[in-house]
């Protein structure tokens, strides 16, 4: 998960008129500062672990999976575009319902990215011994990130808060483009938490026997 200098922190950055400037931290040097040293340990013996070579299984065309993960970002899209058309019909809502709808949207994408990833990590197990360190390294690296990532995506609402309330006080208030922004904003995150889905992907292609 990479959020520092993304495009959800850009779009956040010019939504709420904040200076947002790239750290100039090495990606590994700020990661580090994620991961505590138990979860060192742990990300120690994913990496170095030799599981045994897992049993012959009925290897699917990388084409499968790249189709289950079409499927549930195009209904996450799909959902995020109804969810703001409907909101934007209530011209009068305060943002306490513009909240409800966020947070809704970012438990759907939690729902339905979280099995996903469990079923590639699954499927990436059965490939090789090696695909199968890769799978425990993910499910290790969830565990430590997901709470920096909770924590993270949580503070999104809290700034577009602002934004609406800035647009509310302007001269002419426009419901309507709060929810072209939210839109935006809920388009990228969803972007984000597709990462590691597509990380996963990518091995999946690189190990498929089917891959030309």
């Amino acid at each position: 998960m990479v959020i520092s200098g993304s495009t959800l922190v850009r779009l956040l950055g010019r939504l709420t008129e904040a200076d947002a400037p790239e750290s100039k931290q090495a990606f590994s040097d700020r990661l580090s500062q994620w991961v505590g040293w138990t979860d060192a340990i742990s990300l120690s013996s994913a990496l170095n672990s030799a599981p045994a070579t897992p049993p012959p299984a009925k290897r699917s065309p990388s084409h499968t999976e790249d189709a289950q993960a079409e499927r549930v970002k195009s209904a996450q899209t799909a959902a995020i575009a109804e969810d703001m058309r409907s909101a934007s019909n209530d011209a009068a809502a305060e943002f306490s319902a513009w909240r409800r709808r966020y947070l809704a949207r970012q438990q759907a994408m939690v729902a339905s990215i979280g099995p996903l990833r469990g079923r590639l990590r699954d499927t990436l197990a059965t490939r090789s011994p090696a695909m199968a360190r890769l799978a425990a390294v993910d499910v290790v690296m969830e565990q430590v990130l997901g709470a920096q990532e909770h924590r993270l995506l949580g503070t999104v609402p809290g700034l577009l808060e602002k934004h609406f309330k800035r647009l509310r006080e302007s001269e002419t208030p426009d419901d309507r483009a709060f929810g072209k922004d939210m839109h935006s904003v809920l388009l990228a995150e969803l972007d984000i938490r597709f990462q590691p889905v597509e990380a996963l992907l990518e091995a999946l292609r690189t190990g498929s026997p089917d891959r030309p």
